[in-house]
């Protein structure tokens, strides 16, 4: 079995839930968040749905320099957007996995801003400890922004209080 095929397996099974979730999320609510300190529901509804471009840099690049890079986080103003913003990442992400060898799976991958390194590690603990981690963290996080709002939350990894069991 190549590398890619596990990582690419979970990725998809993610993908789906987190893809039910957002299609939750309510365009007047885009603004909402529950402290301070966070993010509206919006902006990180939007960073939910550009998880997967971080698969596709995470493949076909070797290292992601912020302070270089002219990478800007998208923002999606309505739902549809969101989807689309989603959908697209998902299908650069799908197609560059299919497309990695072991080896390259197997090199390491850089995500630094100039001299400040944050990781330096093999490309399939990047994909698995921060793409896939990464997704699962900001899914359970807008799950919680979802319930505040009383919207009812479909299953992830099985029923939820707002199913019947």
């Amino acid at each position: 079995m190549a590398l890619y095929e596990p990582l690419l397996n979970e990725l998809l099974h993610e993908a789906k839930s987190t893809r039910k979730m957002l299609e939750l999320v309510p365009e007047d609510k885009f603004s909402w968040k529950p402290h301070e300190k966070s993010m509206t529901m919006g902006q990180l509804a939007s960073h939910l749905a550009e998880m997967p471009y971080y698969a596709y840099v995470t493949v076909e690049q070797d290292v992601l320099d912020f302070a270089t890079s002219d990478y800007k986080p998208k923002a999606a103003a309505t739902n549809a957007e969101l989807l689309q913003i989603f959908d697209d990442n998902l299908a650069k992400a799908t197609q560059s996995l299919k497309n990695a060898s072991d080896e390259k799976l197997l090199a390491n991958w850089k995500m630094q801003a100039g001299d400040e390194v944050y990781m330096d590690m093999p490309r399939t603990h990047v994909l698995r400890g921060f793409v896939l981690n990464h997704n699962v963290h900001h899914r359970g996080q807008l799950s919680v922004y979802l319930r505040l709002n009383d919207i009812a939350l479909p299953s992830v990894y099985g029923p939820t209080a707002d199913e019947a069991m």
